[in-house]
């Protein structure tokens, strides 16, 4: 007796995808660039920024928030300790703490990201940082446009992140081919709500929408919300065992 067919995942369909979603880490830019450029970037300059901008109304207020969320974790917490806010610099060194603590554990805290967003900001600005993506991103970029389909970004990082990466990229400005960009102010990205979401305000049928990523949770919610998926894995990602969607290895799959 021969061996049932598997049914195996399809790759997004060409014709119908309108839109391309992706996400960044991992996606179309090495893990390594996150971890290894990135965070430490803002862990090393967290304090400085602070002094530098403490009595601006936007920081006063990711202050004020961070604070809210220290406070909730920090009671018997030996690492976070108490934020203490008797002088500036009192409250810029308990700030600072907490906010290397945050990025060490790599949090998916909306103040957190919105306050790396602005140090990277000065490192884009000065030269000192430069968005990494891989070879193929830009070419799928170009040829995606070419055939009249549409780009769109969803990641934990802020919105200003994504298009400073993408802005001062080592590929040049990509920014002219992203129509939208999402972050975790839109919702978590391994709920379907989120995915709903990004299609209304994208005015598509989340069908006509293909989202790209390396992290299979978040494709589920994705898919539980219409949308067309595929698992990206790249070359130092380990191989999905029994992979619930289509996989590519690169965008010169789609």
């Amino acid at each position: 007796m021969s061996e049932p067919e598997l049914s195996l995942p399809l790759l997004p369909q060409k014709a119908s995808t309108f839109y391309y979603l992706l996400d960044i880490e991992g996606t179309t830019t090495p893990v390594d660039f996150v971890y290894k450029t990135l965070f430490p970037f803002a862990a090393e300059r967290v304090d400085g920024f602070f002094r530098r901008h403490i009595l601006e109304v936007e920081i006063v207020s990711l202050l004020e928030d961070l604070r809210r969320a220290h406070a909730v974790e920090w009671t018997g917490h030996p690492v976070v300790g108490p934020w203490l806010r008797r002088t500036s610099e009192e409250e810029v060194a308990s700030a600072s703490k907490y906010v290397r603590h945050l990025i060490a554990q790599d949090r998916k805290v909306t103040p957190l990201k919105t306050l790396q967003g602005k140090i990277w900001e000065e490192g884009y600005g000065s030269g000192d940082l430069l968005g990494e993506v891989y070879e193929d991103v830009p070419l799928a970029f170009a040829r995606w446009r070419a055939d009249g389909k549409r780009i769109a970004i969803f990641s934990s990082g802020s919105i200003l992140a994504q298009r400073l990466l993408f802005g001062h990229s080592t590929a040049g400005d990509l920014t002219k081919y992203i129509e939208a960009y999402f972050d975790t102010t839109t919702g978590p990205k391994r709920e379907a709500k989120s995915y709903s979401a990004i299609a209304g305000t994208l005015g598509v049928e989340s069908e006509k929408i293909a989202f790209v990523s390396d992290v299979e949770a978040e494709l589920d919610a994705a898919k539980v919300a219409g949308m067309q998926t595929a698992l990206m894995i790249r070359p130092v990602a380990a191989e999905a065992a029994n992979p619930r969607h289509a996989t590519i290895k690169s965008f010169d799959e789609l």
